[in-house]
């Protein structure tokens, strides 16, 4: 992702002056407009507690740290910072995850349709299930879809990420999918998100990628 975001920079008017290591010094992002931030989850608490330090807003792309929401939208407020976060900043991922919330909207008063989530992922992704198929799951309960949904996982190669969705009855199956060609979509959207960040620079707290994308509360 760090390649990606160097090779892609310059089409978003951004030039890459600073690049931290898991074990380096913040310092070295003094005076930059925007962070982004793919590491590992272990990870995440430190950075974002390093940046907003320094007042740096940042763009949070790692998986896998949900649980420390708390301590990270803490640190972020407490040193009036900013933040955006995604389990997926995949453009096309957040259409779809609008499309599975509106679909299990539909299905929720139809008992006669079960319902089931997977995903699969390069063998070297942390985290299973992905944040993305969480959120999907989150998304499908918010839309109203109140039954059991059997989610599963697979690690294998190099694949860089399908997620699918699924409806099903005696009657008939209802299968969304989203596939995912390469890494170049995560990393065009953590960069427009980077481009909001330094647009609106008075706007302080922790948002959500689908917040900027669809005009959320902000």
């Amino acid at each position: 992702m760090g390649r990606l975001i160097d090779q892609l920079a310059p089409e978003y008017d951004f030039e890459v002056n600073a690049r931290i290591d898991l074990d380096g010094s913040f310092q070295q992002a003094a005076g930059c407009d925007v962070a982004i931030e793919f590491t590992v989850p272990e990870a995440v608490v430190r950075n974002v507690e390093g940046l907003a330090a320094m007042r740096v807003p940042m763009v949070v792309g790692t998986t896998g740290w949900l649980k420390e929401m708390d301590r990270v939208r803490a640190a972020v407020e407490r040193y009036e910072s900013a933040m955006i976060w995604s389990p997926n900043f995949s453009i096309g991922v957040n259409v779809f995850t609008r499309l599975v919330r509106e679909a299990a909207r539909l299905f929720g008063n139809q008992p006669q349709y079960g319902a089931w989530a997977w995903e699969i992922h390069h063998h070297t992704k942390k985290d299973a299930p992905s944040g993305t198929l969480l959120k999907l799951v989150d998304e499908m309960r918010a839309g109203g879809y109140t039954r059991a949904v059997d989610a599963s996982s697979n690690r294998a190669g190099a694949h860089p990420g399908t997620h699918e969705i699924g409806f099903d009855s005696a009657a008939d199956t209802i299968t969304l999918r989203h596939s995912a060609r390469s890494r170049e979509g995560f990393a065009r959207g953590a960069l427009q998100a980077a481009q909001w960040m330094v647009a609106n620079k008075d706007k302080r707290g922790v948002f959500e990628f689908s917040d900027i994308l669809f005009g959320g509360n902000l």
